[in-house]
């Protein structure tokens, strides 16, 4: 087993499943696969989006807004989503079924309640970085295996910037399952593979 491999697993969480507040379709199938993978791998991260109650992300933070509709805020554009992944709810927590316990490193994100974050290495502004790097670099990590969700947000969010910090960057999308909004699926292939990030199908 290389010790500079790492598995870096998105968002794997009750909302994020069928039944939750912001549900991926088929969600749920990817875990037999993800706490296999986590076995072959040397270092293992999990990520969870861990959003106060107020955060401006939320729709439930702008009275009268639709879900999905967007506003601009201090770093630009920002979806406002269904309120999901509350810290301390149960539809942050993991799903039931997922190995956490094989977890290195769980890496909660979103916790500013003025930025979101999709990805696992920078808030949504891109600049205030979440420390991930340096702790991967740390362990003598240089190759990244992505899996979760959701394909075309938090995985694809993360698999640029570790791709753009110098890793060699791999994505299962078996390992994956997407919200496809508007054609956001097309346009997270498209920009992952242009920024260098192989895709494995």
């Amino acid at each position: 087993m290389a010790d500079d491999r790492a598995l870096i697993v998105i968002d794997v969480q009750n909302d994020f499943c069928p039944g939750g507040n912001l549900a991926v379709n088929e969600g749920d199938q990817i875990v037999p696969l993800v706490n296999r993978l986590m076995e072959e791998f040397g270092t293992c991260v999990l990520t969870q989006d861990w959003h106060p109650a107020d955060h401006a992300s939320l729709v439930t933070s702008h009275p009268g807004a639709e879900p999905f509709s967007t506003i601009e805020m201090a770093y630009g554009d920002q979806v406002l989503w269904p309120a999901h992944c509350v810290q301390g709810t149960e539809g942050a927590d993991f799903h039931a079924d997922l190995a956490t316990d094989r977890a290195d490193l769980i890496l909660r994100k979103g916790t500013d309640p003025a930025i979101d974050s999709y990805s696992a290495f920078f808030e949504n502004d891109r600049t205030t970085a979440t420390g991930l790097a340096g702790w991967l670099r740390e362990r003598g990590v240089s190759k990244l295996t992505l899996v979760g969700l959701a394909t075309d947000f938090c995985v694809r969010w993360s698999a640029i910037d570790a791709a753009k910090l110098g890793f060699t960057t791999t994505v299962r999308l078996d390992g994956c399952r997407a919200i496809d909004l508007d054609g956001s699926l097309a346009a997270a292939m498209a920009e992952m593979e242009e920024n260098g990030v192989e895709l494995v199908r």
